[in-house]
């Protein structure tokens, strides 16, 4: 199972519309995946620990090196299929690089 964090400035809305198009689109990639969406600024080296993947709406100083593959999802929320697939491509390759 991968595990990958989403983070927004609310936590709210735009982390889970990224968190279920992740999740969907992944599986149907054939990927075990599951995606949990948080605030912003609840995001820290502890919390990150926990997961495999680190899906940002926006490239953030976080104020430390995140030690886990990093993936720009702002795009999927424009709900254009052309815009959204680089990032679950981009999304595919971390996985891969994981060697899970």
């Amino acid at each position: 199972m991968i595990k990958i964090l989403a983070a927004c400035g609310a936590g709210v809305n735009s982390s889970h519309q990224i968190k279920s198009a992740l999740e969907t689109e992944l599986a149907n990639r054939g990927y075990q995946v599951t995606c949990d969406a948080v605030m912003i600024k609840d995001v820290n080296e502890e919390l990150l620990s926990h997961y495999d993947i680190f899906a940002q709406i926006a490239n953030t100083d976080l104020g430390f090196d995140v030690k886990i593959p990093v993936v720009d999802a702002g795009a999927i929320l424009y709900r254009i299929p052309s815009m959204a697939e680089p990032v679950y491509q981009n999304m595919e390759d971390a996985i891969k690089s994981l060697n899970k």
